[in-house]
């Protein structure tokens, strides 16, 4: 491998700049943060909108890595390590991985649509892996990075390759073809995802169909629409369950909770059983099933397999632990690819300095089983890990090569010695192939609360803030406001995230949210917003900045600050343009100025205001006079005290509607949780929170019966009614009660009948097919939190911000 990855970088269009090239290279990375970067490391420092990481090869220098792929090298570098100089990093990273996969010859499906990707290369990994040593695309790295780093972790060992690609827009799947190089192409189900980037339904599908222009095979569900635009010299390998003329024709039925399908291929005929029901899933195993007809698989062989197909668990989740420690569950698959994720997750995401991984054999590594746990032991070592508890008789033979490691032969071994185990004050990772059942350890460890859950996309919090961040213009900092508990969504596990992605600032109201966010590891300034006098000493001792908004409290700091002999201590003055709720007025300027002159126990770090009306477009005059108020009292105050603080007035809608006032920082607030008071701004946005219950119990009501407290509800017919352990103490709104409100089960509004209660409220699920246990949504993707808002005549954040800490919040990426 060292000398492949050597060859595809010679190959590159660059120029080399360093000694003799090095043979013993054996990863690529374009992380900074990854403690997985050293000597053996290739590092290309892709640009990003805001983004640049050539400011980080200093310190990668530091750690050991020495092949660096560039645009320039900096100037404090040069002549430190060795450099591919290039014109474009990515594109020198996508050439790379292209060269790298024309070293290999063995099979390469390729998969690209609209939806079903990821389901069907995992799949099609449990389907084919008993016969074939399979590299796959970890997680859904299908995109114009992910797809690059995908390829590269082809070896030696490796017979099969299994890769999505993913576009968003036109001129895309070029690059991406000329890195898979499939040799079976599958398009999955084409749906309005990316709709926004093509001009037409038929411009993106050609688009797609380009992954497949060199392909042996292309596997698809026929219809006309795709049919007239497939080049006519590939080989269609097609599938219906309506058109007689595909190579496949399937016909099904339901039998209780498993769906029959009935297989007619050209003289051959026979069933096969699936355990699902849902269109979705029935067409990703028809897929499934023609590449095993593809290859020519029996039969009896498709049959035992396919019925075997399970619900693919494709997040990696944050849950609150046992004892105090944090969980993060990635227990359906174990290969060394997505190790190295987990464990990159795991460094960005832990809450605690202790770290533990549990791990069960690994599979599908493509490497010799001693060099395979030789490996893993680097990536345990170089990830800091305290503890390694194995499970599986493959790790317990090379227990050996971890320090602080127990193993156990199965699963059932670790959970007889469960209560001998000693959990508590650590970040665990959860790491198990699916045949080791660790869901089970996961019920052990998880913290035991009620079934209501508010899952947060930790994936569309980081779209969201590069989604802003290319709003700004180059060099204006970001602030991240993480008040009110992440504006309910959760303060430390989301300013874990930004602090990952190295925001330059976090927000907070008060100063207990401040400490409790540094009492959790964060090393980001922290600015608190609306500090008490009597929280002065407690900023202090934890390194908070307050906001000083008044005289009295710029007094009562100063006073504090020099009985402690500070110096240069950070403060932030907040500046009233208009708002009329905190900051010094025009008339107080002159007296603050003389009260900060000549002191040097403190710094003031920035100046800021807030806007009263940013979201509101009948209100410009008003803004942009708040905007000239602000300009003309901070000059005056940079002026006459001789500094150059930041300056900054701009939160979320500012951000958008007055681009040119965003100064040197700007302020991200509702936004980042995927809401926007902008209707074309707001479907660009990625919804992060989805609020999700369970049916507690179902029952059947006659005519005149009523439903909760008061009677609100009288059935005029047979009514089937499902209760939902959901109430107002759990943030739900009376108001969203009685016929107004609905939750979603399987893709069906319920209507909310009678009284919400406390702690539980009922549904009207008349014609719905649902059964005790069901899962149901009660905002997310429909209904949205901005909708609920409309409809109860209030705002987006009254809606998260209600949701009860005692609601426990799952994390997942």
């Amino acid at each position: 491998m060292s000398q492949k990855i050597l060859n595809s970088l010679q190959r590159i269009t660059a120029k080399y700049i360093g000694s003799p090239e090095r043979t013993n290279l054996d990863s690529v990375s374009i992380d900074s943060r990854s403690l997985q970067n050293g000597p053996q490391t290739v590092f290309f420092a892709l640009v990003g909108v805001h983004s640049d990481a050539h400011l980080y090869i200093k310190d990668l220098i530091a750690n050991g890595v020495q092949n660096f792929v560039v645009t320039h090298i900096p100037d404090d570098c040069k002549e430190k390590a060795n450099f591919y100089v290039v014109e474009n990093t990515l594109t020198a990273l996508q050439q790379f991985a292209s060269n790298y996969r024309s070293l290999f010859e063995f099979p390469i499906i390729g998969l690209t649509g609209s939806n079903g990707k990821t389901i069907v290369k995992e799949w099609l990994n449990f389907l084919l892996s008993p016969d074939y040593n399979v590299i796959r695309s970890p997680k859904s790295y299908n995109s114009q990075i992910g797809v690059p780093l995908s390829v590269i972790a082809i070896n030696d060992k490796h017979n099969l390759g299994i890769f999505e690609a993913g576009i968003s827009t036109r001129s895309e799947m070029d690059k991406l073809e000329q890195i898979i190089k499939p040799t079976i192409g599958i398009l999955t189900n084409i749906g309005t995802a990316h709709d926004e980037g093509f001009a037409s339904t038929e411009e993106k599908i050609i688009e797609k169909l380009k992954l497949f222009e060199h392909a042996e095979v292309l596997i698809y569900h026929k219809n006309k629409s795709i049919d007239a635009l497939i080049n006519p010299e590939i080989n269609s390998f097609s599938w219906s369950f309506n058109d007689k003329s595909a190579s496949v024709f399937v016909s099904k039925k339901s039998v209780l909770d498993k769906t029959v399908l009935n297989i007619e291929f050209g003289q051959n005929h026979f069933e096969i059983k699936i355990p699902f029901q849902d269109e979705a899933s029935v067409e990703n195993a028809i897929s499934c099933l023609m590449v095993l007809l593809y290859f020519e698989y029996d039969a009896a062989t498709i049959q035992n397999r396919m019925e075997l197909l399970y619900p693919v668990e494709m997040r990696l989740k944050v849950k609150n632990g046992i004892n105090n420690c944090s969980i993060i569950d990635d227990s359906y698959s174990s290969d060394f690819q997505s190790l190295k994720i987990a464990l990159d997750f795991l460094e960005s995401q832990k809450q605690y300095k202790k770290k533990t991984v549990i791990l069960s054999d690994i599979f599908q590594s493509g490497l010799a089983t001693e060099a395979l746990y030789a490996k893993v032991s680097e990536l345990i070592i170089s990830n800091k890990i305290d503890r390694v508890i194995g499970i599986g008789e493959t790790i317990s033979a090379f227990k050996n090569k971890f320090t602080n490691c127990i193993t156990f032969e199965n699963t059932a071994a670790f959970v007889a010695d469960f209560e001998n185990l000693d959990f508590g004050n650590e970040t665990i990772l959860i790491k198990g192939a699916r045949s080791f059942q660790f869901e089970e350890i996961v019920y052990l460890l998880e913290e035991k609360t009620h079934e209501t859950v508010l899952e947060i996309n930790l994936n569309a919090i980081s779209y969201n803030l590069n989604f802003f961040k290319s709003k700004l213009k180059p060099k204006v900092k970001i602030m991240v406001m993480v008040k009110a508990f992440g504006y309910g969504n959760g303060g430390l596990e989301i300013a874990k995230l930004l602090e990952y992605h190295k925001v330059d600032y976090l927000g907070v109201a008060f100063a207990d949210e401040g400490i409790s966010l540094k009492n959790g590891g964060i090393q980001v300034p922290i600015m608190v917003l609306n500090p008490e006098n009597t929280s002065f000493s407690a900023i202090i001792q934890h390194q908070l900045e307050p906001e000083i908004y008044c005289l009295k409290g710029l007094y009562a700091f100063l006073k504090i600050a020099k009985q402690k002999n500070l110096e240069y201590f950070p403060i932030h003055i907040k500046l009233d343009t208009g708002m009329h709720r905190l900051g010094f007025e025009e008339n107080t300027i002159d007296e603050l100025i003389a009260a900060l002159k000549g002191n040097t126990t403190i710094q003031i770090k920035s100046i800021l205001s807030h806007m009263a009306t940013s979201d509101d477009l009948e209100h410009m005059d008003f803004a942009h006079a708040q905007i000239a108020l602000f300009e003309k009292l901070s000059s005056k105050l940079m002026s006459e005290l001789q500094i150059n603080p930041l300056r900054h007035i701009l939160n979320t809608s500012g951000i958008s509607n007055f681009p040119d006032s965003q100064y040197d920082m700007v302020r991200l607030g509702i936004g980042l949780y995927g809401v926007s008071n902008d209707a074309e701004e707001q479907k660009q946005l990625e919804n992060v929170g989805s609020l999700k219950s369970v049916i507690s119990q179902i029952r059947a009501i006659g005519p005149g019966e009523s439903v909760g407290y008061g009677r609100r509800f009288v059935a005029e017919k047979p009514t089937k009614i499902a209760t939902i352990p959901i109430g107002y103490a759990d943030g739900i709104s009376r108001g969203w009660g009685n016929g107004l409100g609905f939750v979603m089960i399987k893709g069906t509004k319920a209507y909310i009948v009678g009284s919400i209660c406390m702690d539980m409220l009922m549904v009207d699920v008349t014609g719905i097919e649902c059964k005790e246990g069901d899962s149901i949504l009660i905002f997310g993707e429909n209904p949205t939190v901005s909708f609920i808002a409309e409809k109860l005549n209030t705002i987006p954040y009254e809606i998260l911000t209600s949701v009860s800490q005692r609601v426990k919040r799952v994390f997942y990426r």
